[in-house]
């Protein structure tokens, strides 16, 4: 199997998850949506980016294995390019290496690292790149961050590695009983600050604050009359959400 894949020749659809900060959707997607589309037409893969005002944001890349790789090298040479752009005006002599992060299944992970790590350590040491697979789920998810590093070409056999063992978890899995459905991870937008003032919740929208209704908590009213200073939180910090 391992070879029909590193050869492209094995037709099989698989679709990828990218955990990627603003400033690297920013550089795939290009001046007027540029370089996603010639990603898209070059590759044959079809690319997704989530929507949403986010610090993080998923990017979904789906298509037969051949289509994922070329996929996945564009990316990776997009953002070593951006790598030596920004070292262009640094004092830095090193290169830092290319990395992305992948989104998998936490039921994936075991294989991924295999017994006693022994999977893990020979991708590494086939591939030249660093992996690191996170011991905590992302958010509200079962699902995990694989961490990979190096030069282009280093993370693009790393990818060609983790979609074998990705395939051969999904042939043994296939016509065995579901192990419960994967909670994918869903990147929150960031945290507006409240100011609660007379039983009204306010968000800050640049020099205004707007009423916000979708916030409300229960302060006696007297209380924020008699004190000198208006409550400032959050609703990250009181734990209340949207009702």
């Amino acid at each position: 199997m391992e070879s029909k894949v590193s050869e492209g020749g094995l037709n099989v659809t698989l679709t990828i998850r990218l955990l990627m900060h603003g400033k690297e959707v920013g550089s795939i997607i290009g001046k007027k949506g540029e370089t996603v589309k010639k990603m898209r037409e070059e590759s044959g893969a079809r690319i997704n980016i989530s929507e949403g005002n986010c610090p993080e944001r998923i990017v979904t890349i789906t298509g037969p294995t051949d289509a994922i790789f070329k996929a996945f090298a564009m990316i990776a040479y997009k953002f070593e390019e951006d790598i030596i752009n920004s070292m262009s005006n640094s004092t830095a002599t090193s290169k830092p290496p290319v990395t992305l992060r992948l989104v998998v299944p936490a039921s994936q992970c075991g294989s991924l690292i295999g017994k006693g790590g022994s999977k893990i350590k020979e991708i590494r040491e086939s591939t030249g790149a660093q992996v690191q697979v996170a011991g905590d789920m992302l958010p509200n998810s079962t699902e995990r961050a694989v961490t990979i590093s190096g030069t282009p070409d280093a993370i693009i056999q790393c990818v060609k590695q983790i979609c074998v063992v990705m395939l051969e978890v999904q042939s043994v899995t296939v016509g065995s009983p579901p192990k419960g459905a994967t909670i994918p991870y869903r990147p929150k937008p960031a945290s507006t600050p409240v100011i609660f003032a007379g039983g009204q919740a306010y968000t800050i929208q640049g020099q205004y604050a707007i009423p916000h209704p979708d916030v409300w908590m229960p302060v006696p009213r007297p209380v924020l009359m008699n004190s000198p200073f208006p409550m400032m939180l959050t609703s990250e910090v009181t734990g209340m959400g949207a009702l």
